[in-house]
C-alpha cells in the first residue's frame, strides 16, 4: 500500500464542497471515484481542510492509498485524465511515508478572499469573486484586520454549525491590499473555525464601506457572540491556497 500525497486545485462552483454530501457532487467524491476506476479499489481521499459549497482551492493538499503498484507521476496524469471535464485538477503527486496525513500532519492553512470593488456586473470573475459596488477603504480594511491577529476566542465568527471543540483560535497574520479594482484579504492560521474567514471578511467589508469602525469589529470579537455578526461574506470569493507541513 502506497500513500500519495495529492495538490489539487479545483473550481468549487459546480460541488457542495470538499467532502462527500448525500445531496450533491463534491471534490472528494469526484477523486476518489477516479482512482477506483483507475485502480480498481476503494479508497478515502483525506484533505487539510473542508471547503464549502461554491469555494474555490488554488492548492488543495490531500492523500490517498493505492495498493496497485503506480509511480505517482502515472497516478496524476491518470486522475487528470479521468476528472474530465470536472474543474478539478492533480497539480502535483508524491508518495510519502504512512504516517504523513494530509489534515493532521499540517500545521498552517492560508485562504485569500477576492472582491470585486466595481459596479459594473462581473463577467469572466462571476462566482470567482465577490462583487461589491460601494467604494470600499482597503487601508482602514487591513488596520482594522489587525485587531483579528493572535489568538481569540472567534465565536462571533464561527458559524452555528461548526463542529470545532473550541472557538479560540490564532491568526497568524492578515493583510487587506489593492490592485485597481481588486480587493484581496489574505489570512494564515493553523486551523480555522468554520465561515470564520467569510466572517472576517464580511465585517472588514463593513470597515471597507465606513459602516464599521475598527473599535466595532474589535468589540463584536470581544463580544463572543454570533448575535454581534455584521456580515457574512458569500462563498464566491474564497480560495484555499496552501497548506504547510
Amino acid at each position: 500500500m502506497t500513500r500519495f500525497a495529492l495538490t489539487v486545485e479545483y473550481d468549487g462552483r459546480p460541488f457542495m464542497g470538499w467532502q462527500r454530501q448525500a445531496h450533491g457532487p463534491s471534490v472528494q467524491q469526484a477523486i476518489e471515484e477516479s482512482v477506483t476506476t483507475i485502480t480498481g479499489e476503494a479508497t478515502t481521499c483525506h484533505a487539510a481542510g473542508r471547503t464549502d459549497a461554491g469555494v474555490h482551492a488554488l492548492g488543495m493538499r490531500a492523500h490517498v492509498e493505492v495498493a496497485k503498484p503506480i509511480e505517482a507521476f502515472r497516478l496524476m496524469e491518470a486522475l487528470n485524465a479521468r476528472l474530465r471535464p470536472a474543474p478539478v485538477a492533480i497539480l502535483a503527486c508524491e508518495a510519502v511515508p504512512d504516517d504523513w496525513h494530509a489534515r493532521f500532519s499540517c500545521v498552517g492553512r492560508s485562504y485569500e478572499y477576492r472582491i470585486a470593488n466595481r459596479r459594473a456586473p462581473l463577467t469572466f470573475e462571476k462566482g470567482l469573486a465577490w462583487q461589491v459596488p460601494q467604494p470600499l477603504d482597503a487601508d482602514a480594511m487591513h488596520d482594522a484586520a489587525q485587531r483579528l491577529v493572535g489568538r481569540h476566542d472567534f465565536t462571533t465568527f464561527r458559524s452555528a454549525h461548526c463542529q470545532s471543540a473550541s472557538p479560540v483560535k490564532s491568526i497568524d497574520r492578515m493583510a487587506v491590499t489593492r490592485a485597481d479594482d481588486r480587493v484581496t484579504v489574505r489570512v494564515a492560521a493553523r486551523s480555522f473555525l468554520h465561515h470564520q474567514v467569510r466572517s472576517m471578511v464580511g465585517c472588514l467589508t463593513l470597515v471597507g464601506m465606513g459602516r464599521w469602525s475598527a473599535d466595532d469589529l474589535g468589540d463584536a470579537l470581544a463580544a463572543a457572540d454570533r448575535a454581534r455578526l455584521g456580515l457574512n461574506a458569500p462563498p464566491d470569493g474564497l480560495f484555499f491556497v496552501n497548506a504547510t507541513y
